[in-house]
């Protein structure tokens, strides 16, 4: 089957090159791969129309009107009442039968009432869309996974940001974070701070059976000073890499203690006589793991030259990845003002539990970049079943783009991208993108919408939380091993 379909797409290809006409070989692959969505991505056609309009959130009577989607896609909400940026979530109990949605609000610390503080975490049953708030009190609540081992682990970005842990999240309501420099919660038994984790600016993060967590700073280069590094990648070990076993406590949980390292990569090979060798100009290639500290993660990442990329976001481990070790993924956001149009970078750890600073055991490369249309890369969604990875942009009616793996062809990058969204209202951003574990339905977060006439719920404003069916399954294609 799949060796047919391969067939079919060479031939038309070779029929379209054998036109006069397609002189331009780059946009006749273009068309070809528009031409055939169906079968690449499981979507009838790609969204081909631009936006000539924009919409007042408090305008939009159905989901129809907040977003245009590629033809075959249907979408509504699940509820309007999310509060106000809500960004990542996760899963729970599982991705296979979930009941809830919990999301991380990015919303800034804020006392929002008497003795009320900004809602940070928060449930959205599937069913219902009913919203409940978990935690409040957190600084822009922005990366959030669930754990391997049954929590849910919710990061701040903020430039002391921290990482937090939660049990039993759908059994507590309004845990307060008292006081951000101590960590003191209301109910250190279901949420505690991690300081074993780098304080940092989180964003996307993934979390490994072993309890070993790798993560981006969403730092640009030269805020702290000219020169200065832009974001680093972390990876956190824990001291004890048993296993997932589930946790019945707080105290169990492998993000108790552990070391943590900075992603440096190199400029020579581990087998040349100036390894290890780094500096600017070293993005991409073999990279070693290098010790910093938890609590100043970021200062010391710059001193000792770790690898600084353009606000690192969204990151993800890929599940369909077969060789040795994990591969994993993430976006690089850029400034589509300075014509840097950001990029989504990939790589393999090869030993993800260990760190080794004269052993280069991770590979980094380049796997989408962006251009003056699909820029500012933001989240990342990996589409189970078929592969295809949906990147979101962080822009000015932003857009979601379907992502073809690697195949077998001679580079290592993206076999290409389909439109598929594009939000109406020039001030709300698509973030949050996840898929259930069949790949027919997604759900995302239209957030940060100027609404001034939506009614408060909880004493906050609200954003929209989608949900789009309509993806068939197309053929997985064949990719690097």
């Amino acid at each position: 089957m799949r060796k047919s379909v391969l067939l079919i797409l060479f031939m038309i290809i070779t029929k379209s090159v054998a036109d006069p006409a397609g002189h331009d070989f780059g946009l006749l692959v273009e068309k070809n791969l528009q031409a055939n969505t169906n079968v690449l991505f499981g979507i009838r056609k790609p969204l081909l129309q631009t936006i000539d309009k924009s919409i007042d959130r408090s305008s939009a009577k159905t989901a129809n009107d907040i977003v245009l989607l590629a033809e075959g896609l249907q979408v509504d909400f699940l509820t309007r009442e999310a509060a106000d940026y809500a960004d990542m979530f996760a899963f729970w109990p599982d991705d296979i039968n979930p009941t809830h949605l919990i999301f991380c609000i990015e919303g800034r610390r804020e006392e929002i009432s008497t003795g009320k503080w900004n809602p940070s975490v928060q449930r959205i049953d599937i069913n219902t869309g009913n919203v409940e708030t978990i935690v409040r009190g957190m600084n822009g609540c922005d990366g959030i996974r669930r754990t391997p081992w049954g929590s849910i682990l919710a990061t701040e970005e903020s430039s002391d940001g921290h990482a937090f842990e939660l049990i039993e999240p759908l059994a507590v309501t309004n845990i307060t974070v008292l006081d951000r420099n101590s960590g003191k919660v209301t109910e250190p038994s279901h949420f505690s701070r991690r300081d074993a984790l780098p304080t940092m600016a989180w964003e996307g993060l993934t979390v490994l059976d072993s309890g070993v967590v790798i993560a981006g700073d969403e730092w640009r280069p030269g805020s702290s000073a000219p020169g200065a590094n832009g974001g680093s990648i972390y990876k956190f070990i824990p001291q004890d890499t048993a296993g997932m076993n589930k946790i019945s406590t707080l105290n169990e949980s492998p993000l108790v203690s552990g070391k943590v390292y900075a992603l440096r990569v190199d400029c020579q090979p581990e087998s040349h006589r100036s390894f290890p060798q780094y500096g600017q100009g070293c993005e991409v290639g073999n990279a070693t793991w290098v010790n910093v500290s938890a609590a100043n993660a970021r200062r010391d990442a710059n001193q000792i030259k770790a690898t600084g990329y353009y606000r690192p976001e969204d990151l993800h481990s890929d599940p369909f990845y077969k060789g040795e070790g994990i591969r994993f993924c993430w976006t690089n956001t850029g400034n589509k003002k300075a014509d840097h149009y950001g990029e989504v970078m990939c790589a393999v750890d090869s030993q993800p539990l260990t760190a080794d600073i004269k052993r280069a055991s991770v590979n980094v490369q380049r796997f989408i970049e962006g251009d003056p249309q699909f820029n500012s890369v933001d989240n990342l969604a990996f589409q189970p079943i078929t592969g295809n990875l949906y990147v979101l942009e962080d822009d000015k009616h932003g857009e979601i783009y379907a992502c073809l793996p690697d195949g077998q062809d001679r580079d290592q990058k993206s076999d290409g991208c389909i439109r598929v969204l594009a939000v109406v209202d020039p001030s709300a951003e698509p973030t949050g993108l996840a898929f259930s574990a069949d790949g027919k339905t997604a759900y995302l977060s239209i957030q940060h919408s100027k609404d001034h006439g939506m009614p408060l719920v909880d004493d906050y404003p609200t954003d929209d939380i989608l949900r789009i069916t309509g993806f068939q399954m197309s053929i997985p294609q064949p990719s690097k091993p």
